[in-house]
Parts: structure tokens; sequence; C-alpha cells
């Protein structure tokens, strides 16, 4: 293990023995905790990002593969036109018996 020399504000300091005496710790065993924590948080980040832009190839590739080898391209009223659809089918209602009968 190596060792490293940190320069930290004299009241910062303090206040971190304080806390790491209170967690039954050492200043080095936060220390080095945090520093992992802050690494693998950011191997989780890239991770995610990796995936996100395999997910974008991927829905490329579908999309162009839909399309004839089109790229789409995205158009406002088809991201509108199901929920429209939607909501016009709940608003259609049927003739209610009795009503319209004797109109021939």
């Amino acid at each position: 293990m190596k060792n490293v020399t940190l320069a930290i504000d004299e009241t910062l300091l303090e206040q971190a023995r304080s806390l790491a005496e209170k967690r039954k710790t050492t200043l080095n065993a936060m220390v080095r905790s945090l520093l992992e924590h802050e690494v693998e948080q950011a191997d989780r980040i890239a991770w995610a990002r990796e995936g996100m832009r395999q997910l974008i190839e991927e829905a490329k590739a579908a999309a162009a593969k839909d399309t004839g080898g089109e790229p789409y391209v995205w158009n406002r009223m088809d991201a509108y036109e199901e929920r429209e659809n939607r909501i016009l089918s709940r608003l259609e209602r049927p003739d209610l018996r009795g009503f319209n009968e004797g109109e021939s």
C-alpha cells in the first residue's frame, strides 16, 4: 500500500478526526472508503453510458431494418397519434337504447 500526503484545512482535519472517532474508525479508513466510493461511482456511470450507447445503436439498427434502410426521422405527430386515438376512443359512446329507434 502506498502512502499519500494531503494538504487539508486544519478545521476540516479536526472535524474529520472527530467523525472518525465517533464511527470508531481511522481517518485513513474513512479517506480510503470515500475514494473507493468515488471510483466505483465513476465505473458505474461509465458502464451505464456504454449501455445507453449500445441501446441507441440497437434502436437505430432496428429502425433502419423496419424502414428498409432509411433512417427514422422523428415526427411530433407520430408521438401524439396513439395518445389522440386513445383519448378519442374513450369519448365515442354507442347510442343508448330507446333513442333514435323510431327514426328511419
